[in-house]
């Protein structure tokens, strides 16, 4: 598996009407979230995940004896957002001869520059059609700037001006039981809003076809996301962006179940880089190993099948067998958890890998990371 191809085996995208698909039950799988048309749903069967969701148990704490203090519910502060932010939510519909659905963004920049998500513009990307729906219903033909597949971001251009931009928040920031608020258009609904939770963060999720496979260092968040909230804002307690809404994972059948309160959003310091690539030039940089994957490798760690020729791990010692497992300290489960590692950091940053060998001695690599151009 090639750390650089994305070439991980996933189930490919569902774009026939009327295929039949092999039922999955009793597992969760990652949905990106696409809205489908009436009449034929399409959209992207990512990952089995049920081996990445471990079985807790929690335990109540008496507290009748204990002093307590009331807290007021945050609906106010939820209503504040909502008017503050919903002018900035769009809708998108794309169209081609592919298929076609609905998804969501937001206006990055006040001159028509609009962020969502890769998968949500993918129909619509050889002679294709793209359509956003601003919150008072006004609709624009849209250019689409760039994308980035790795990431699953792209950028669409309206010809307007004086429009409302999000403001932007610090991702890195965010604790886990901070507040979320989702915006988006489920099923067509523009203007929905749902509110949560973050539930964890720095959640390896992979998703998407064959050749548009995402790897994201997610926020998770129990905020009630569905199909056609994709691309849309996740926002904190402030009203700011700290992601892009991408993926959920479901315990139904097929990509078109509904939320079981298992979101995940792209980090939005991730996301900036690569939009800001996008508006400048066209095209962003995603960050490369230079290493091939073993996929049928089912320990801890991901084994090296190959150090690509002149890579950037190709002046490095890093050998062919040797067992990524640690990256900067953390460790590395799988060949997921290291691909999404290595894209949580920019082009021309030093990573370092703890590898071990054959005999389980351990030692460290250090590696610069290099670029693959994406449009």
């Amino acid at each position: 598996m090639g750390e650089d191809s994305n070439s991980l085996t996933v189930p490919s995208w569902e774009r026939k009407r009327k295929r039949k698909t092999t039922p999955i039950s009793a597992v969760v799988v990652i949905s990106l979230l696409v809205g489908g048309s009436a009449g034929g749903a399409f959209g992207y069967l990512a990952a089995d995940f049920a081996n990445g969701v471990s079985n807790s148990t929690s335990q109540v704490k008496d507290v009748s004896n204990t002093n307590s203090i009331s807290i007021n519910p945050a609906t106010e502060t939820v209503s504040q957002i909502v008017q503050n932010l919903i002018p900035s939510v769009v809708s998108i519909r794309a169209e081609g001869s592919s298929g076609s659905g609905t998804g969501s963004g937001f206006i990055f920049r006040q001159d028509g520059y609009i962020v969502t998500n890769n998968h949500v513009v993918a129909p619509s990307v050889n002679g294709g059609t793209l359509t956003i729906y601003l919150e008072d219903k006004t609709s624009f033909k849209a250019k689409l700037v760039g994308r980035n597949a790795s990431y699953d971001l792209a950028v669409l251009k309206i010809d307007a001006t004086g429009l409302k931009p999000v403001q932007i928040g610090d991702s890195n920031a965010i604790n886990v039981g901070d507040l979320t608020v989702a915006f988006g258009s489920p099923l067509g609904l523009s203007g929905t809003v749902t509110s949560g939770i973050v539930s964890a963060i720095n959640r390896p999720v992979t998703a998407g076809g064959n050749d548009d496979q995402s790897f994201i260092s997610a926020i998770q968040t129990d905020a009630a996301i569905n199909p056609g909230n994709s691309g849309g804002p996740l926002v904190n307690g402030q009203g700011e962006v700290i992601g892009v809404n991408s993926a959920i994972a479901t315990l139904g059948n097929g990509t078109q179940s509904g939320s079981i309160g298992l979101g995940f959003a792209i980090p939005i310091n991730q996301a900036q880089r690569i939009v800001t690539e996008i508006i400048n030039t066209g095209k962003s940089s995603t960050p490369i190993a230079g290493i091939s994957i073993d996929s049928t490798f089912g320990g801890e760690g991901a084994k090296v099948s190959e150090v690509v020729a002149d890579g950037p791990a190709s002046s490095t010692n890093l050998k062919v067998g040797e067992i990524v497992v640690k990256i900067n300290g953390e460790i590395v489960e799988d060949s997921t958890a290291l691909i999404v590692s290595i894209r949580k950091n920019n082009p021309g940053d030093t990573v370092v890998f703890t590898v071990k060998d054959s005999a389980g001695k351990e030692r460290e690599v250090s590696v610069v990371l290099g670029s693959r151009e994406e449009g």
